[in-house]
């Protein structure tokens, strides 16, 4: 049988449903043609240069990012830039790219429930509920599998994601039983963990001031960083997807692309 894009976006659109996706945000085909045949996907968390020219060159046909490649509408598309290279590339190569962005940080079992699901907590709702309902939201609040100190938290997530260093902010042995998460970039969020009951928070992209009102609240405040905090998803998005594609019968090959790193360097 010929697997078209059309038919991943399918898939996707099961694990991460469009309409849970935010106003602003651009979710879906980023470039390409749905009716283009597949037999290769990477799975990455974003469509820098560096993927989309190794995608290529592997003869890959559909790259599935978790950060789109295009928000707002550019007003022209030159060649010379990094986002125009990145489009004459992949329409050279018949490399189509699709994104599911904050569809995928809402949706159940997404990104969110996988973030909360590494620091075992358990009874876990949205932090801020989805106008979609049900269990989706940007987010998650829940109770810890056992009470610990924040110490000790900071010194297990580290370990457990795998992040060279962390930061943290409250006393290191402030009792945590109650934990919010967030993936990604969590500022906006302040207000709705402040409101939850949690005793800590774990997102990325945390600000100054954001540690100053923690601090002031008696809480605890834990950055793990944006790219440790969503990057776990490309694993499993790439089980998910070849457990489906077996379940349809579909001869693919799919893969997390193993290029990526962390922007940021710890020194």
């Amino acid at each position: 049988m010929t697997v078209t894009v059309a038919d991943l976006i399918d898939i996707m659109d099961q694990i991460a449903p469009p309409d849970l996706a935010e106003e602003w945000d651009n979710a879906g085909l980023q470039i390409g043609r749905k009716d283009w045949p597949v037999k290769r996907v990477w799975v990455s968390l974003d469509p820098i240069p560096l993927v989309v020219s190794a995608a290529c060159d592997a003869g890959i046909d559909l790259l599935i990012t978790h950060h789109p490649l295009i928000f707002k509408a550019p007003k022209s598309i030159d060649f010379a830039t990094p986002l125009g290279r990145i489009i004459q590339q992949s329409a050279c190569c018949r490399l189509s790219i699709y994104s599911a962005h904050t569809n995928l940080d809402a949706a159940a079992d997404g990104i969110n429930d996988i973030l909360a699901d590494q620091l075992k907590m358990t009874d876990t709702i949205p932090l801020v509920e989805g106008s979609a309902g049900t269990g989706t939201g940007i987010g998650r609040v829940g109770t810890l599998a056992r009470p610990t100190t924040l110490g000790a938290l900071a010194r297990e997530i580290k370990e457990t994601i795998k992040v060279p260093a962390l930061k943290y902010t409250g006393s290191k042995d402030l009792p945590v039983r109650r934990a919010a998460v967030c993936s990604g970039s969590g500022s906006s969020l302040m207000g709705a963990f402040f409101a939850s009951g949690a005793d800590v928070y774990v997102s990325g992209d945390l600000k100054y001031h954001d540690a100053r009102d923690v601090e002031a609240a008696g809480l605890g405040l834990i950055d793990v960083g944006h790219f440790a905090s969503e990057h776990l998803i490309v694993d499993i998005l790439v089980e998910r997807l070849t457990a489906e594609a077996k379940k349809r019968s579909m001869p693919l090959s799919i893969e997390a692309c193993p290029l990526e790193t962390d922007p940021f360097v710890s020194i």
